[in-house]
C-alpha cells in the first residue's frame, strides 16, 4: 500500500484495484457515421472535410478513415493537399470526400451516449465521440472461465457489442483501474479494439510503451523527456519525481504517476443516471424460492441505499429474472409520484418476483428508474397505493398488478441495466 505521507505516492491499492473504468473512443467517428448511412463506403478510403467547396483551395480534414490514413492523410490536413494524395472517385481516383454533417453526427452520438448511460451509473462525456465510464458497481476484476479472462474485460466487450448492434458504428474500448490507463488501452489496438489491463498488469502493460503514449504527454513534452533520456513509460516511471517536478512542475509528478499506473482521479459525471440497479447471479440455477427472495431483498436494499446516497427519488421499481437457458425477463411497476422508500422498493420487487415462484432462476436484479434529483416533493405511500387501486380500471390487472407482468418471452437487455456481478 502507498505511504500516505509520501508526496509522490498514488492512491491506496485496494481502492485502485476495486475500480473498473472504461474509456470508449469511437473510431474515425465522422467517417463511421457516413458509412452507417452509406454502407457501400465500407472498406473504402473516406475523407470527411470542413469548409471545402469545389474550385476553392481552403478547408481541412475533419476525419480520415484508416484506409485513407494509409495514404498519409491526417486530421486537420488541408483538404486540397489530402485530395491531391487521394483523388476522389469522381476524378478517377479511389477516395471519397464528404462534407461535414454535424447534425447527423450529433444524432448518432446521442444514440451512442444512450447506450453508455444504460451501461454505467457514471458517464463522463469528453467530446462527441469519447467518454469515460465508471462501471465498478457493475463488474469486477475477478477472473472467470477456462481462459482466465476478467469479468471486466467481458463487460467492455458487452459495451462494444451494444454500440455496434444498436447504433451501427465501431468503438475501441480500454478497460483499466483508472482513467489514464483506460485511455492508453483504448488507443492501443485501434480500430475496433478491446484492451483490458487488470490491476496486477498495470506496470508490465505500460512500461514498454513509448513515452508519448502516456495520457497527457504531448509532442513537446515527449521531446523534452527524450532529451532527458526518458524514452518509455517505464523510464518515466523510474525517473526521479523531484527532477520531473523541477522541469515540468506538478504536471511532471502527475505524468510520473500515470506512467506507473497510478491515477486517483474519479470519473466525474457530466450527466445524471436515468436508473440505478444491482444484479446477482447464482452459482447454479435454483428453484429455492426463499433463497431467491432473500437475494432480491439484499439487492433492493442496496439499490434503495444508492438512490438515497445520491439524493434521488424514483417513480418506477423493477426486477430482472434470468431463467434457463438464458431467458431475460423484466417486470416493473410505476408509482403515482417520486419516492425514496427502501421498504417500498423491497415490497414491490418481491411482489413482481412472485410471478416466477417455483421457476429455476440463474440471476436476479432490482432497479429503480425515472429518477428525480433534489427536486419536487416525495409522493406519499398512500398515493402509491391509491394509484395501484385506480389502475384496476385500465392498464392494471384486477389484483392491482401491472398488465406488463403478463408479457411472456424474453425481454430485451435494453429494458434493464446491463449485467452486474454481485453476491
Amino acid at each position: 500500500m502507498a505511504d500516505p505521507d509520501d508526496p509522490f505516492a498514488g492512491p491506496p491499492a485496494a481502492e485502485t484495484e476495486a475500480r473498473v473504468v472504461l474509456h470508449v473512443d469511437m473510431d474515425c467517428f465522422y467517417a463511421s457515421c457516413e458509412r452507417r448511412r452509406h454502407p457501400e463506403l465500407d472498406g473504402e478510403p473516406v475523407v470527411v472535410g470542413m469548409g471545402f467547396e469545389p474550385g476553392e483551395t481552403h478547408g481541412a480534414v475533419a476525419t480520415a478513415s484508416y484506409e485513407a490514413r494509409a495514404f498519409g492523410i491526417d486530421s486537420a490536413q488541408p483538404i486540397s493537399q489530402a485530395l491531391d494524395v487521394l483523388p476522389r472517385v469522381e476524378d478517377g481516383g479511389e477516395g471519397h470526400y464528404l462534407p461535414v454533417d454535424l447534425d447527423y453526427y450529433r444524432e448518432v452520438a446521442a444514440a451512442v451516449k444512450t447506450v453508455l448511460r444504460d451501461c454505467a451509473d457514471v458517464v463522463r462525456e469528453v467530446s462527441i465521440d469519447e467518454a469515460y465510464l465508471d462501471v465498478s458497481e457493475r463488474t469486477s476484476w475477478e477472473r472467470a472461465g477456462a481462459d482466465g479472462r476478467t469479468l471486466a474485460e467481458g463487460y467492455g466487450r458487452y459495451v462494444k457489442q451494444r454500440i455496434s448492434r444498436e447504433v451501427g458504428v465501431p468503438a475501441s474500448v480500454g478497460v483499466a483501474p483508472n482513467m489514464s490507463t483506460a485511455k492508453v488501452a483504448s488507443d492501443h489496438d485501434k480500430p475496433d479494439g478491446l484492451v483490458a489491463v487488470p490491476p496486477s498488469e498495470l506496470r508490465s502493460f505500460l512500461a514498454p510503451l513509448p513515452v508519448d503514449e502516456i495520457h497527457g504527454v504531448g509532442p513537446v513534452t515527449a521531446r523534452d523527456l527524450r532529451e532527458m533520456g526518458i524514452e518509455t513509460a517505464g523510464d518515466l516511471g523510474e525517473a526521479d519525481p523531484t527532477v520531473l517536478r523541477e522541469r515540468f512542475g506538478d504536471r511532471g509528478v502527475s505524468l510520473h504517476r500515470r506512467a506507473r499506473g497510478d491515477d486517483d482521479r474519479v470519473v466525474e459525471p457530466t450527466g445524471r443516471p436515468k436508473s440505478l440497479s444491482r444484479e446477482s447471479a447464482f452459482t447454479e440455477a435454483t428453484d429455492e424460492s426463499e433463497r431467491v427472495r432473500e437475494r432480491v431483498r439484499t439487492l433492493a436494499s442496496d439499490v434503495a441505499t444508492r438512490a438515497t446516497d445520491r439524493g434521488a427519488t424514483y417513480r418506477t421499481i423493477g426486477v430482472k429474472v434470468v431463467t434457463p437457458p438464458f431467458d431475460v425477463n423484466t417486470r416493473e411497476r410505476s408509482l403515482s409520484g417520486p419516492v425514496d422508500d427502501p421498504g417500498l422498493v423491497e415490497r414491490v420487487a418481491l411482489d413482481l418476483l412472485s410471478e416466477f415462484e417455483g421457476e429455476r432462476v440463474r440471476k436476479v436484479g432490482v432497479r429503480v428508474s425515472n429518477l428525480t434529483f433534489g427536486a419536487g416533493e416525495q409522493a406519499r405511500l398512500d398515493g402509491y397505493e391509491t394509484d395501484d387501486e385506480a389502475g384496476k380500471a385500465g392498464g392494471l390487472r384486477p389484483d392491482g398488478r401491472s398488465e406488463r407482468r403478463r408479457r411472456s418471452g424474453q425481454a430485451s437487455l435494453a429494458e434493464f441495466d446491463a449485467d452486474e456481478t454481485g453476491s
